[in-house]
């Protein structure tokens, strides 16, 4: 019974939601128009992950075998702001460094990243940590590879989170090494420390509905072999705070069937029990093929800079041409999070891009000269 009430109400959600457009404000002078912006805000280089720390948005980007950083108090600037390099690999080994967060957990910073020695095989992740108040200042240094089971199987695109004191890792990863196919599941874990595992991995997720296992593009352009996809995990929290939401990008990012997904637990249930996490059996944010804004995914929430609104960068594409050799063409966009009546954020999908937006509330004006 609870699994049906649960499936009613991601199916109310995702009816709901629309791909509304935004009205233009109505006399919009020069100094008022620095209240407002227009998707795309950036190019897709921006980066996966920006996390927002004492009135500053930080977005980290991995690069070959660096570690870039750009920061700024308009996250609608960020685009604008220069990448620097925070950590370079110095071992062969960890390079091809992709899938990078950033996160403050006890007065420390860590960047959690995807590499490999040029097997892709071989991908895992690595933690670095820096004491310094600062990323920007003192020594990033490399705590080493997180070992997330006994047969090092694949790991990639990580991200951790705190509950009741408690640490985990959430991240994408296959159940065993691929023959015929590939299979990208979503695994957690707990934490002794941000750099080391205290439990068994658990599968939370795996590529089961029709809309999760698309791997042929529109155009027929295909992988080798089928390729299964959840991955990108992100986490956040209902309205309040009684829910942890787990999002999750499915099928092939070069289809124009990639989207979101979403799992829902109770924050007082034990994450580390898979039938604890509810899977929604509908995309939660999916293409808006009126206004040809395709596969949005990869969503990462943000604070306004006052904390008193939330909302969602995700990446799209606005053709379907190449998007199997042309990934580079996703573009970075922002919207507000709006809540349904259960405190669940309804992301429906891309609204067009040539709706005036309003900046998030608190946002430095001074700062947009």
């Amino acid at each position: 019974m609870m699994r049906i009430k649960y499936a009613f109400l991601c199916l109310l959600v995702w009816c709901f939601s629309s791909c509304h457009s935004g009205k233009y404000p109505e006399n919009v002078d020069g100094t008022d128009s620095l209240l407002f912006y227009v998707n795309p805000v950036s190019t897709g280089f921006l980066g996966r992950h920006v996390l927002f720390h004492q009135g500053m948005y930080y977005c980290i980007q991995g690069w070959m075998s660096g570690i870039y950083l750009r920061v700024a108090e308009d996250v609608t600037l960020l685009k604008e702001k220069e990448f620097r390099n925070v950590w370079t690999s110095a071992d062969p080994s960890v390079g091809n460094i992709d899938d990078a967060e950033l996160h403050y957990i006890d007065s420390k910073w860590y960047v959690y990243f995807t590499g490999n020695d040029n097997n892709l095989d071989n991908r895992c992740i690595y933690v670095l940590e820096n004491d310094s108040p600062d990323p920007l200042k003192g020594t990033f240094r490399l705590k080493g590879r997180i070992d997330t089971d006994k047969e090092n199987h694949v790991a990639m695109f990580s991200t951790v989170f705190q509950q009741d004191g408690r640490l985990y890792l959430v991240w994408c990863g296959w159940p065993s090494r691929r023959i015929y196919e590939e299979t990208q599941c979503i695994y957690i874990a707990e934490m002794e420390n941000p750099w080391t595992l205290s439990s068994e991995r658990v599968l939370i997720s795996k590529p089961e509905y029709e809309w999760e296992c698309q791997w042929v593009g529109i155009d027929g352009n295909r992988t080798a072999y089928p390729i299964y996809v959840n991955e990108c995990p992100q986490v956040f929290r209902s309205l309040r705070q009684d829910k942890i939401l787990l999002y999750y990008a499915a099928s092939g990012r070069w289809t124009p069937y990639y989207c979101e997904g979403m799992l829902m637990a109770d924050a007082s249930a034990d994450l580390l029990d898979s039938t604890s996490w509810k899977k929604c059996p509908v995309p939660v944010f999916s293409s808006n093929t009126a206004d040809k804004l395709y596969a949005p995914s990869i969503v990462c929430f943000i604070p306004s800079p006052d904390e008193t609104e939330y909302y969602y960068l995700y990446k799209v594409r606005k053709d379907l041409e190449d998007m199997f050799i042309s990934l580079e063409k996703y573009e970075v966009c922002m919207q507000k999070v709006e809540w349904d009546k259960d405190g669940i954020p309804i992301l429906g999908c891309p609204q067009r891009q040539d709706t005036l937006l309003r900046k998030p509330s608190g946002t430095p004006r001074a700062n947009n000269d």
